[in-house]
Order: C-alpha cells, then structure tokens, then sequence
C-alpha cells in the first residue's frame, strides 16, 4: 500500500513515469543541530520521495524532491545529538512503482553541553588514471586501490562528519568527481555530512587567468553545501559539541585569482579573527589546503605562513589541519618559529590518492612524516584531542594527543 502512495506521488510531481537509478550519492553535507542536507544524482529525470526520522525509526517525516537529475533536500524538524536515519525511493524499472529505497544515516551537530566528538579527515583524493605502457600494457592503478582501501577501512570508524583537506579530483572537473571521490567513498559519504577546505584542483587548471570565474561555480558549487557564511564555500565554520572547526580557502596564495585574499586587512583574515575569539573556550581547529609548515616536495607557502601563523598563535588555535603536499607530516607545537609547548601543531593530511611525496629537507619543526596514502580518525572527550592516522592497509602511523 505504501509504495502505491509513492508511486501515485511521483507520478503526480512528473509528467511521465521513467525508471532511473540514483548514479550519485547520496550525500549529506551542511548539518546544524535542527536541518540537514541531503543530495543525490539519478541518471533520468525523475522526482524522488524522502523519508527521515530519529533511528531507527526512519518513516517519521516525508518530503519530495521534483523532476530533475540533481536532487537536493533539506531536511528539516531534526533535534541535536540524535542519529537520525532515511530512505530515498525513486521508480522502478517496470513503470509500475517505486524501487527498494537507498538508505542512509547521519547525526545532527551535538550542543554545547556535549564533550565528545567523533570526525575523519582525509586528503586529496584526485589522480589520474595511468596511462599503458608503450606496449599496450595496462599499468595497476594504485590510486584507485588506495581508494577503495581507505574507503573500508574508514566505514568501519565511529564518527559524525568527514573533513576532506581539498583537491577531490586531479582536474576539479566535475566530470571526474564520481570516479575519483564519489564512488569509491560512496558508503563513509551517505552517512557522514561532508566538509571542504578549497583546494587549487577546484579552482581549475586556469586559476591564474581572470577567464577561470566561473570554473568553482560550474564544477563545485552547483554540487555541495558548505556552512553559511558571507563568503560560503570559500571560507566558513561550523560549532559542535565544544570545538569550532573554520575553514579557510588559501588557494590566493596558489595563483587562484578569485581566490578570496589572506592579507592583513582582507575580509577573510578580519573573519578568522572574529570567529576565533568569539570561540571563547571552545576547542579552536583551522582546516586548511596550503601547508604553513611543511617539509614535504612541494614545501610550506610562504604567503600562508607569512599572513596566518601568528594570527594562530595568537588566538588560540590549538590544531591546524593542512593539506598541500602529498604526503602525512606533524610538527611539534610551534610558536614564534620554534617547538614550544604552548604552540599550534599543524598536521599535513595530504594524499589519499596521488603518488605519495618523499621528503624534501629536514627542519626542526617535523615530529613525524611518513610518504603514505592515508587517512585520519579524530576523536575529541571533553579537554583532550586525539587524532590517529593510519595507511590504506590499516597500519597505524601516528598518533597525536592534544590537551585543551
């Protein structure tokens, strides 16, 4: 009886009834304590009918999404701290009904009173497939390998939301998307609302041209929902339980033209400060692509390090979360240029998929860097941090503990 209603409901919002297949996602991303975000790709035209509720009990609420391939729905009537669970149903290949639904789960950002949270972090996911040998020769894709390691590995991890450090394709095409992000992490993405750091990937290969406007718009924004703010998806923050996690878009400092700028008086560095010292005794994380400290191939940016340290420092920031080179680096606490325990530690979560970077010169800086792809599991219990990293073979690399 239920999936003639939803049958007589799709066929009511679409002028005709076509079978179609949900070809990308779902996945959930801008989450508050009350609303959440939820999109998916069908590969026709086709309405689909949303059901959601506190787990498990997931009929409670209804909504539609109308005709169309990109689906997007906000959910709303959600509670803080509860896991909450849903079905997504489009028609079936007989034009007589609906399918088995695509389901999911998410939780809603915890309230202040809360002192535990759960997050993963992982870095670029972008590569190339290789090319054959002269001969003809297929050559292994360890990217994609690495891909579906991590992805296994990372769905068996107790958290609330997913970190990616930037560059999710090798082009920023959004054409590239499914392959190199989409697909393989399809299952740790329909049950963790996802955040971005830009990376210059999305920007596109023309960044430095003023011809590029509009290459953000029409491979990344049309297709994700980050946490308001003025400059939404450049830069943004988000609070939950006793952390606030702020977002910054670096990518000026990587040739990207209409990349929002990090100098001094610019509306970006002028919201950090804000945002910081309105976080009063919150746990104070920046998540960032360009490294402020790195030894790895590519190195630190210097514009980055030069415009963002000391506002760190200054203001609290406990953990800074990088991107950048390929490859897993922690510093030591640093403050004014030198291990210091009362510093910033920043920790280069750089590569899930391209080839891996060597070390490039020793600093007094590094505390650990290891040339793997990985990934990492964050875990925040009232005044301590701890952020454990591992392999795409599940082999503990690092371990960092932070105290607030």
């Amino acid at each position: 009886m239920k999936k003639i209603l939803l049958f007589s409901l799709l066929c009511t919002l679409g002028a005709s009834v076509q079978a179609a297949q949900i070809i990308r996602g779902p996945y959930i991303e801008d989450p508050t304590q009350t609303t959440m975000i939820l999109r998916f790709q069908t590969d026709e035209t086709t309405p689909a009918w949303l059901e959601y509720g506190p787990a498990p009990r997931c009929n409670q609420i209804m909504t539609l999404t109308p005709a169309g391939t990109q689906h997007k729905a906000i959910l709303y009537g959600l509670v803080p701290n509860q896991d909450f669970c849903y079905r997504i149903y489009v028609n079936n290949a007989a034009g007589d009904g609906v399918q088995e639904p695509v389901s999911g789960s998410f939780r809603t950002l915890y309230s202040a009173e809360r002192k535990v949270v759960n997050f993963l972090v992982l870095g670029a996911t972008g590569a190339d497939m290789p090319l054959p040998l002269p001969d003809g020769t297929p050559v292994v894709d360890e990217a994609a390998q690495a891909r579906s390691q991590l992805a296994a590995l990372m769905e068996q991890e107790e958290s609330d939301f997913l970190i990616h450090t930037g560059n999710i394709t090798h082009s920023g095409l959004n054409e590239d998307a499914d392959r190199e992000f989409f697909e393989p992490f399809k299952n740790v993405l329909a049950k963790n609302p996802l955040f971005v750091a830009l990376g210059p990937n999305e920007y596109g290969p023309d960044r430095e041209n003023r011809e590029s406007k509009s290459f953000l718009r029409t491979n990344y924004s049309r297709y994700h929902d980050m946490s308001w703010s003025n400059a939404t998806p450049k830069y943004y923050s988000f609070d939950t339980a006793n952390a606030r996690f702020i977002f910054l878009d670096t990518n000026v400092a990587e040739g990207a033209v209409w990349g929002p700028e990090i100098g001094e008086d610019s509306a970006q560095v002028k919201w950090l400060k804000s945002m910081l010292s309105g976080a009063g005794e919150k746990w104070k994380i920046v998540v960032m692509n360009a490294p402020a400290y790195s030894t790895g191939q590519r190195g630190p940016n210097n514009e980055v390090a030069l415009n963002l340290i000391k506002i760190f420092e200054n203001y609290g920031v406990k953990l800074v979360i990088q991107g950048g080179d390929p490859d897993y680096e922690r510093t030591f606490p640093m403050y004014r240029g030198e291990p210091n325990p009362r510093g910033v530690t920043y920790v280069t979560l750089g590569t899930s998929a391209p080839t891996p970077g060597k070390r490039a010169h020793s600093d007094a800086s590094t505390a650990r860097f290891v040339a793997a792809r990985h990934y990492a599991a964050g875990k925040i219990v009232d005044r301590k941090l701890t952020l454990t990293v591992y392999n795409n073979l599940g082999k503990e690399l690092d371990t960092l503990e932070i105290y607030l």
